[in-house]
């Protein structure tokens, strides 16, 4: 069963999926000084938002992966700008109450046997609260296995609704 299935809360992602995730965008550049200024720089005088970041380097070339407060525009800033990228879907979930919620969201995970590929905060708190993106190797599980357990999932309608905050 799919996460939505019979619920009253509509799920869908503004792709029409049935199930909440946020998409990041993996851009591949040259490993040198300015380089992820030039890309920041193209959402400039867009409604784009970077609401989180994670750069991963190596001697040559740099991973950089962005979420965007709307992924379509996004996107198209990227490939108009020639990037190499890729895109993934991954799982928003806000962090709950209490002293050690990261703790409370891998515990959850760890008893659906998931294993959690990478994981970085939200810049943006949508709904005033702390939230990370989630990696994981099956995405319907994680996403089943949270929303049982009582998590908040973050949508993409979450990440462009910051505008109105």
């Amino acid at each position: 069963m799919s996460i939505g299935e019979g619920a009253s809360t509509d799920m869908s992602t503004m792709r029409g999926r049935n199930y909440p995730t946020i998409r990041q965008f993996t851009v591949f550049l040259e490993n040198r000084v300015g380089q992820l200024l030039e890309v920041v720089r193209r959402f400039e005088g867009s409604k784009v938002r970077i609401v989180a970041l994670s750069i991963n380097d190596a001697t040559e070339c740099a991973f950089v992966r962005f979420l965007l407060s709307h992924p379509e525009q996004g996107r198209e800033i990227l490939e108009r700008a020639g990037l190499a990228m890729i895109e993934t879907d991954l799982v928003g979930v806000e962090l709950p109450d209490g002293s050690q919620p990261l703790l409370r969201v891998c515990t959850a995970l760890l008893q659906a046997e998931l294993n959690i590929v990478q994981v970085y905060p939200l810049i943006a708190r949508p709904n005033g609260r702390p939230a990370v993106a989630l990696m994981v190797d099956n995405i319907e599980t994680a996403l089943d296995t949270l929303n049982q357990k009582g998590f908040t999932m973050i949508t993409e309608r979450d990440l462009s609704d910051l505008d109105t905050i």
